[in-house]
C-alpha cells in the first residue's frame, strides 16, 4: 500500500485528449477523492523519473474543498483517501511509515510545499 496525492495521466483516455494538466489534476482530484475544488495553485513541474522517460509530473495545490461524490477511483480501482489537516501532516505520515506503509515522495514534496518540513535534518 501506498500513500500518494490524488494522480493520474494527462489525455489518458481518447475524450481527454489534449487535457491541460490542470484539467487532468481537476479530473483526477474528483474521481479519486469526490472532492472539488473553488482555487488552484501551480506549485511545480519535474520529470517523473529522469533519463528514464520524458513524463512530467505537474503539482497543483487545490484549495476550499468541496465534497461532490463518493470518490475512490474509477471500476479498477479501490482507493481511499484521506483528509488530514496540515499541522499534523508530518507525524500522520511518519506514523504511517512506522505501521509499513510507503509514502510517495510528491506526496511529502507537496507537504513540504505548502506545510514546511519541520525538521530537514532526518
Amino acid at each position: 500500500r501506498v500513500l500518494e496525492l490524488p494522480a493520474g495521466l494527462a489525455g489518458d483516455a481518447a475524450a481527454y485528449d489534449g487535457e491541460p494538466p490542470i484539467e487532468a489534476a481537476k479530473r483526477e482530484l474528483f474521481e479519486e477523492t469526490g472532492y472539488a475544488a473553488t482555487q488552484w495553485t501551480w506549485l511545480a513541474e519535474a520529470p517523473s523519473s529522469a533519463g528514464l522517460t520524458s513524463e512530467t509530473v505537474h503539482l497543483f495545490l487545490a484549495r476550499g474543498l468541496v465534497a461532490e461524490g463518493p470518490g475512490g477511483g474509477d471500476e479498477h480501482e479501490a482507493i481511499v483517501h484521506h483528509r488530514i489537516p496540515l499541522d499534523g501532516a508530518w507525524a500522520w505520515l511518519d506514523a504511517q511509515r512506522a505501521a509499513g506503509l510507503l509514502v510517495d515522495h510528491r506526496l511529502m514534496l507537496g507537504v513540504a510545499l505548502v506545510a514546511g518540513r519541520p525538521d530537514l535534518s532526518r
